[in-house]
């Protein structure tokens, strides 16, 4: 067991883990939570030994060992292949083999002592028998196993890890400490580097795991089907919950909900024993009493509140600005960094207004690459990215927090995002309802918690209004509370929204369409994460290829009864493509009409504006003709609009079928 009996630990004079007393028991699998910056971390290296308590004890068994997932490789092991790195998952086989080479070389030289000999031969059976015992045989075919199922392909083997990234190398690391098969399993994350199929194959692993586990993670997936028990680290104290994260999270508000009414109840007492004492302090007839209440008021003991885990930063975004039923649409789109080697062949996409799309896959399958061709940071190799009429894109890369100067102002980001020659008169406005009101607005990037950049981010986003979100992993730099805040906001939006993330709760709470990157093209699953698994699985036990075609991950049933719907939804598919492919000319041809009569009225205006000879009547007489047309053009748009949505609703229909 470890037991923690009165553990104090402070830095720079403030209270990290103040007193805090808790035991785990062999087989507990632990969830820590808690707000970033609370304490988590202090409290695994305080486990291993790295950090000393100020005060108190913590006892663990001697004969126990650790398997620990740490943040950082030391740099001598860059060098190594990543196979042998991965593999070389128990450190004590180290020494045991060079102690086995070592008698082996003695024993080859020959021993003319035979007591010494049946000494050297003992020690070699022994060492053996430990070895085999502690699975070294296993090591390296279970590393190519756990490697694989972490997104390396088989030619990565070989590779050195420093041909890598950090995010790569951490996997790696993760890969070794599962592997290793240690008696307490303690885990800081092990999500953040980990694509969607990869934290469920972590999460299967783990739950097969027999030893004691401990996990500090803000991923509500891995908490929720793996912790039985749930370590809250706040303010100083942990706070042990009896159950999962749940559990945890029901159990903590009832605590509180009871706390608040016996605060009520105490505060109540004191106000009114304050009063009486007040009253009758001065009455000698009453002074013997109002002693005895001072003294009962001295007793009593002040009730203290939990923390409120809950986030309070605001992210409101505002109403997105109206655009047309479809927000961008991918035409048979291919994309290569090398030559030769395409990363997204032939993919055809319509991201219809409205739509939440997750797009998920391993690592290298192009997620982030397709939304870099969406918002126009790529081009494509081949095919192209057509948006929609007033399509206005809000995008979040991947690496922004980790972009922001430190020495720049919250204010002076989002400024810098306002389109040319925009007013700033409304910039505080933006930046309060994204809680960055008076002084906050003149934080230094430096200073601002994970939580307060993501507010950042989405204030610079909304200062010219999307309605088209584009967010790659959103939630890198968040806890629990802000993550579930965000997913609200998200959830309320009424624009259209791609997201790249490996929050299975996250997805699951905000997409309702799910884009399966299956390479070199994708798969659009019409439902949620939940749907997703669902028709996955039953795509895969009907023996269905997983080559692209939009729409396929519809079928289900047994692999004749799936032929029968693919070829009935053929069918019906085809005699809606012509009056698909007229409705989407229609709207295309009216958009551009617009877009031209809007450009010829925008230059009729200047040149009234502009105070140059011209003659007006003819141009006011022009202007409202093109006013005329443009109003003409936007019913029939609308009209066309219309038909073209009810086409598509009509197709996902067939697809639901």
């Amino acid at each position: 067991m470890i037991d923690f009996k009165d553990v104090v630990k402070t830095y720079a004079g403030e209270t990290i883990l103040g007193g805090v007393s808790f035991r785990i028991n062999p087989g507990d699998r632990v969830g820590v939570v808690g707000p970033n910056g609370a304490g988590k971390s202090t409290l695994f290296g305080i486990i291993t030994g790295e950090v000393p308590p100020d005060r108190g004890t913590v006892s663990l068994p001697k004969d126990l060992r650790l398997g620990i997932l740490r943040q950082h490789l030391p740099e001598d092991e860059v060098e190594r292949p990543l196979v042998e790195f991965t593999a070389d998952a128990i450190p004590e086989l180290r020494t045991m083999h060079e102690e086995l080479l070592r008698l082996e070389q003695q024993l080859h030289e020959g021993v003319e002592d035979n007591d010494r000999l049946d000494a050297l031969l003992s020690r070699h059976g022994r060492l053996q028998s430990q070895i085999e015992h502690l699975g070294a045989y296993r090591l390296k075919s279970e590393a190519e196993e756990a490697l694989s199922n972490l997104g390396f392909r088989e030619a990565d083997f070989v590779k050195p890890l420093r041909a890598f990234s950090g995010g790569w190398r951490m996997r790696a690391a993760l890969a070794r400490v599962l592997i290793s098969r240690p008696d307490i399993l303690m885990l800081d994350e092990p999500s953040n580097y980990l694509d969607i199929p990869a934290v469920e194959w972590l999460c299967r692993f783990l739950k097969s795991f027999p030893g004691t586990l401990l996990l500090i993670s803000h991923d509500r997936f891995l908490l929720r089907k793996l912790t039985n028990l749930t370590l809250e680290v706040n303010s100083g104290q942990v706070t042990r919950y009896a159950g999962d994260y749940d559990y945890y999270r029901a159990e903590r508000e009832n605590r509180r909900r009871s706390l608040e009414a016996a605060k009520r109840n105490s505060d109540r007492k004191r106000e009114h024993l304050e009063r009486v004492i007040d009253r009758f302090r001065a009455k000698s007839s009453k002074a013997a009493q109002a002693k005895s209440w001072q003294k009962a008021l001295d007793k009593m003991e002040e009730i203290e509140l939990p923390d409120d885990l809950n986030y309070h930063g605001a992210i409101r975004f505002p109403e997105p600005p109206p655009g047309g039923v479809e927000a961008a649409r991918l035409e048979d789109l291919s994309f290569s960094y090398v030559p030769g080697h395409p990363v997204l062949e032939h993919v055809n996409l319509t991201i219809d207004a409205g739509d939440k799309l997750a797009f998920i896959g391993y690592n290298g399958m192009g997620k982030t690459t397709l939304l870099k061709l969406l918002v126009g940071k790529l081009k494509p190799t081949s095919g192209r990215v057509v948006l929609g009429h007033h399509s206005v894109i809000g995008y979040q890369a991947q690496e922004f927090a980790d972009l922001l100067v430190p020495e720049q102002t919250v204010y002076d980001v989002v400024r810098g995002n306002l389109p040319a020659g925009a007013s700033t008169a409304g910039l505080m406005n933006v930046l309060g309802s994204f809680g960055f009101s008076g002084e906050a607005a003149s934080k230094t990037c430096g200073v601002l918690s994970g939580g307060e950049k993501i507010r950042l981010l989405f204030a610079r986003i909304f200062v010219n209004p999307p309605n088209f979100l584009v967010l790659d992993e959103p939630t890198t730099h968040l806890d629990i509370a802000a993550r579930e805040l965000l997913q609200e906001a998200i959830r309320n939006y009424s624009g259209t929204v791609c997201i790249v993330s490996h929050d299975i709760e996250f997805v699951r709470n905000t997409a309702t369409g799910i884009i399966a990157m299956e390479p070199p093209g994708i798969r659009k699953y019409f439902g949620n994460y939940d749907y997703y698994l669902e028709k996955s699985a039953e795509l895969r036990a009907a023996g269905v290829t997983t080559s692209p075609e939009t729409g396929a991950g519809l079928m289900n049933g047994s692999p004749d009864l799936a032929r029968n719907r693919r070829r009935a939804r053929a069918q019906a598919r085809e005699a809606l493509a012509a009056e698909r492919k007229r409705a989407e000319n229609a709207v295309a041809a009216l958009e551009e009409k617009l877009e031209t009569l809007e450009t010829r009225r925008t230059e009729l205006l200047a040149q009234l504006s502009g105070g140059g000879r011209i003659d007006f009547s003819e141009v006011n007489r022009e202007l409202a003709r093109v006013q005329s047309d443009i109003a003409a053009t936007e019913t029939a748009w609308e009209s066309a609009a219309e038909e073209l949505e009810e086409v598509r609703r009509k197709n996902a229909e067939i697809h639901q079928g």
